[in-house]
């Protein structure tokens, strides 16, 4: 009985097709570029910005260089002394500020330094801040806002 069924032996190859290979590769690299987020800075210090009735929207973001003062955030979870935060690092001294400026405008001339700063910082540092990025020609600066609830 076992005999009468015996196993066919196939006499083509079995081979996976792998002709939509490239298509399949190409449509997971399109995939990946267009959902990948670039890195965003993290944020080392506590800023809740203002509101404003008239903002405007600045369409070149890449031009744009970001200042954050706030206070810090502690690793224990609390808030500490008002600081600066250019790119992921905390500027300890005012003058460094002045150099990273110049050294981004050396870069890149039409550069916009974007303040974001918390209400409640006290105007002395900004005031400090201010005349560093003057100090560095660094004249093009606006103020970070949400609009105004109406």
């Amino acid at each position: 009985m076992s005999a009468h069924f015996k196993k066919k032996s196939a006499g083509t190859k079995q081979e996976i097709p792998t002709a939509s290979m490239p298509d399949i590769i190409f449509m997971l690299l399109i995939f990946f570029m267009v959902t990948t987020v670039l890195r965003e800075t993290e944020l080392l210090v506590n800023v809740s910005i203002p509101q404003a009735e008239a903002i405007e929207k600045i369409d070149q973001k890449r031009l744009i260089q970001y200042v954050y003062i706030g206070p810090e955030k502690l690793e224990s979870g609390g808030l500490g002394e008002p600081a600066v935060q250019i790119d992921d690092a905390i500027v300890r001294e005012r003058t460094n500020i002045r150099q990273f400026m110049y050294r981004a405008l050396r870069e890149e001339p039409r550069t916009i330094v974007s303040m974001r700063v918390d209400r409640d910082v006290e105007t002395g540092l900004l005031y400090d801040v201010q005349q560093e990025l003057r100090e560095a020609e660094a004249l093009r600066v606006n103020y970070s806002t949400t609009r105004e609830a109406e």
